[in-house]
């Protein structure tokens, strides 16, 4: 099986990718700012799958990541789109900059990878893009100060989950989000310091790994809250 993840070099995206590796069969597109991290998964002789490394931003490097990828892979099986960004401001104090950038990875960069892979998702049979949102941009779940901006795009991100369904879905195209809640992670210790996370980053990929394999027979444009507590 073919695999794409971005935001690969920790957290719940580090996690899943060992999830993926520790299957012989598969080969996994692993995408990270740091290639440092990444690397070390080739050193690894528990992960018996093979690991393509690409050290890129997903942000502003999104056509030579694509070209890149369409290189080494024929056909894509699975894309999860991970990689995120969480700025934490109270709203007046948020700049143009925090703005776009909070759009570019958490929106923007997901949008068009989505589109430039679409030629290799259209040669699998099972064709399923996951988009990691987050319960802070589900309508109608509680809200925090200081991530407006985030929630904003991760919204977003479920609201393009939810069109690209119904248009990709013809073309035998799966496009499914999952909203995570509080998960021990880096980010989740960055936006919300001295909580405690009821679920570990192993748990949440675990889930996740399940899902991508099995979700898009029964389902397509959900957008499936996976929360014990948020925080």
């Amino acid at each position: 099986m073919r695999i794409i993840i971005t935001g690969a070099s920790r957290g719940i995206g580090r996690a899943l990718a060992e999830q993926f590796l520790r299957e012989t069969e598969n080969v996994v597109g692993l995408v990270s700012r740091n290639g440092k991290a990444l690397r070390t998964f080739t050193e690894r002789d528990d992960l018996p799958g093979r690991a393509i490394l690409y050290e890129a931003d997903v942000a502003k490097d999104p056509d030579s990541l694509a070209d890149r990828i369409r290189h080494d892979f024929p056909v894509v099986d699975i894309l999860v789109n991970n990689a995120g960004l969480l700025i934490r401001k109270p709203f007046h104090q948020l700049t143009e900059e925090d703005l776009r950038q909070s759009m570019e990875v958490n929106y923007l960069a997901p949008a068009r990878l989505i589109r430039e892979l679409l030629p290799l998702l259209r040669h699998s049979e099972i064709a399923h893009v996951v988009n990691i949102s987050s319960m802070a941009g589900v309508q109608g779940a509680e809200k925090y100060p200081g991530l407006a901006a985030y929630s904003a795009a991760k919204g977003a991100l479920n609201i393009l989950t939810e069109s690209l369904a119904v248009e990709l879905g013809k073309e035998g195209i799966r496009v499914n989000a999952l909203a995570p809640g509080a998960t021990a992670t880096e980010m989740f210790a960055e936006a919300f310091p001295g909580h405690t996370a009821p679920v570990t980053a192993d748990e949440m990929a675990a889930w996740i790994h399940t899902f991508a394999l099995e979700a898009w027979k029964v389902m397509n444009g959900k957008v499936v809250p996976v929360s014990l507590s948020s925080p």
